[in-house]
């Protein structure tokens, strides 16, 4: 399309790739864009731009999904990390550690559970491993920091593909404005014509 920059393109290589969104031109001269091969009417042309559009709706819409994803998981994440740290600490000891775990949303149940060097992480898609409490906690540690990456990354991201609606919309404005200037030319062309 011509109203996105091609990754082929040697000047948009040493740009950060975001997520493979493709970058929007801002279209600034409007004649010498709808004289481009393929913008053969300002239809046409609303009609890539309206579809770009969409696609972009799209990949914010993906990438807000992502986004919830992760700020939920990352004070999971943080939470288990404070437990593997305090059955750290008791793992020394010969005292059973009182606890209230989770049932159901709500429902908590009173457990005393013995000084141990084992625990075992639910790791999702119905797997649970068992791990020594310092390899667990290192596995959480990376997973904390990857999920913390990828966060920040999302959230350049959507600004870089809200940036990308801006262009779009207002690409789109001029576009029509030329075409309504056009039609406009046209008539009174039209109508000195017929006088």
């Amino acid at each position: 399309m011509a109203t996105t920059i091609e990754s082929g393109n040697p000047g948009t290589a040493n740009r950060k790739k975001h997520l493979g969104i493709p970058e929007a031109i801002f279209v600034e001269d409007v004649d010498a864009f709808m004289k481009q091969p393929g913008n053969d009417t300002a239809d046409a042309v609303l009609r890539k731009l309206d579809e770009q559009y969409q696609k972009y709706k799209y990949m914010e819409l993906n990438l807000a999904q992502k986004k919830l994803r992760l700020k939920s998981q990352i004070p999971q994440i943080k939470q288990t990390l404070e437990i593997l740290r305090h059955m750290q600490k008791k793992k020394g000891t010969k005292d059973p550690m009182e606890t209230h775990f989770l049932l159901a949303d709500n429902v908590y149940c009173k457990a005393s559970v013995p000084p141990t060097d084992k625990v075992c992480l639910w790791l999702g898609a119905n797997v649970m491993l068992e791990y020594d409490i310092d390899e667990a906690q290192a596995l959480l540690e990376k997973n904390l920091a990857t999920a913390s990456r990828n966060l920040d990354s999302l959230e350049e991201d959507l600004d870089f593909l809200r940036d990308q609606f801006t262009t779009t919309e207002v690409n789109m404005a001029r576009v029509y404005n030329w075409d309504v200037k056009r039609r406009s030319k046209d008539n009174i062309l039209k109508s000195v014509e017929q006088s």
